[in-house]
Parts: structure tokens; sequence; C-alpha cells
């Protein structure tokens, strides 16, 4: 299977920052592995139409489970595919957290994006505390179990292992830490969907960068990183698409 790269640019990102995608597409005109830029909603037609005919493809970091509807604010999958994303990620441990998303939403929102025709990247990962206590195994199944749906197939569903005390804070697991999730989580995905599974992306997030890209990518069951900071800047990401060639 060809390798991920997955920006995600959180609320970050003007109109200026589109340059950024310029110079990414400059540096690696065919890169080694697919490339994949998820901006704040603001920037996703614009973002999608300076990617045309570059190797970089284009998503959105959230969508609402229904199709249209009175929900201020919020966007559907439908308007995600209309502005030009192929991709949106669901279940972010910052949507978990921050909106209280439970899997049962994440569950229903990569549904949405299925119907849109979109690829779900799937978030799923454990706490500091519940790192600490042993049960990382347990609650990263248990989120896989509920937030993935039923019909998840290796071309519409790719999922992401972001332990959510590495997210943004430097600390990185040990790669037989990442390894043992991963390898844990393959096993999940065969049990659940047969042949299926050994297609399905699986990510790593968490404090990836430039300098730490190419040992954790040669981890087993990684398939590549949903990087959040380092993606912001062409020359940052570029070192890790770099590094999944």
């Amino acid at each position: 299977m060809k390798k991920l790269a997955a920006g995600n640019w959180k609320m970050n990102g003007l109109e200026a920052t589109l340059a950024e995608i310029d110079a990414l597409a400059s540096a690696h005109p065919a890169p080694g592995c697919d490339v994949l830029i998820c901006p704040p909603a603001t920037l996703l037609s614009r973002l999608s139409a300076r990617a045309e005919g570059t190797a970089i493809a284009t998503g959105a970091q959230d969508c609402h489970p229904n199709e249209s509807g009175a929900h201020t604010g919020d966007v559907s999958a439908g308007m995600i595919a209309d502005a030009g994303g192929a991709y949106v990620i669901v279940g972010h441990s910052e949507r978990r957290a921050d909106h209280g998303e439970s899997d049962a939403v994440v569950r229903a929102k990569a549904e949405a994006a299925w119907r849109a025709g979109l690829i779900a990247i799937i978030c799923v990962g454990e706490t500091l505390d519940e790192r600490d206590a042993g049960r990382t195994l347990d609650i990263v199944g248990g989120q896989l179990a509920g937030s993935i749906p039923d019909g998840a197939t290796a071309a519409n569903t790719v999922v992401a292992y972001e332990p959510v005390w590495a997210i943004g804070t430097g600390k990185v697991p040990t790669l037989a830490e990442i390894g043992e999730v991963h390898d844990d989580i393959r096993a999940r995905l065969s049990a659940r969907f047969s042949g299926e599974a050994a297609g399905m992306r699986l990510l790593y997030g968490g404090s990836v960068k430039p300098s730490n890209a190419a040992e954790i990518f040669g981890v087993s069951n990684v398939d590549g990183a949903l990087v959040g900071g380092a993606s912001l800047k062409a020359a940052d990401f570029g070192g890790i698409v770099g590094a999944l060639a």
C-alpha cells in the first residue's frame, strides 16, 4: 500500500498561508507517498483549487453527521466534497475532549463521510493517565470498536493512532510502544474485517517532525503520519514527506 502523509492545520492558517502549498508542491512534485492537507474550513475551497494539478490531496478536519439542516456553524460531508476535499478527519482527540464527542458520534460522522464519497480518517488514542494505568490497548480497542462502522474498507477508511499526551507536547512514545499499539490495531481490524484490514492504512500522530519521522515510519504497521504543527510549513512537512518516500 502507498503510505500517507496527512497534515492537520487545526485552527491555523489565513490566505497568506496557502503559499506553503506552492512551496510543498514545488519541492515534491512526485512524492513517493500520498500527501494530504486538511486546512480550516475557511481555506478548503481555495486550497483545493491551488493544489489542483499537483500531488497534494485536500480534506477537512471534521464533518456533521447529517447531510444538511439547522446546524449553525457546522459543515456537512457533502459540503466538504463540494469544496474539493477527498478526506475528512473524524474523532480527533481535540474534538472528543473539547466537544464531548462519543464513539457513537464519531461513527456517525464516518458514515456521513462515506455517503459523500470521502475517505474517513478515524482517530483513536489514550490519555497519559490511561497509559500510566496500563489501559492503552483496552482504551484504543474500545474506540476502534465503537468508532469504526461495519462498512469500513481499505478504500474508505484510514485509522490514526494519536496518543493524546504526545500531541503538541514534544513527547513521543518509544518505537516499541508505537509498534505495540499499531500491531494491536491491525490485529483487531483483521479479526473484524478479515482480509480488507491488510490494506487499511494506519497512521501515527503525536509530535512527528522531520528529525524523528524516518525511525517512526520504520515501525511495524505504521503506514504514515497524521501531522499537526509540523505540517504548517512546507520545509518541515516536506521533510516528513521525504521520510515516507
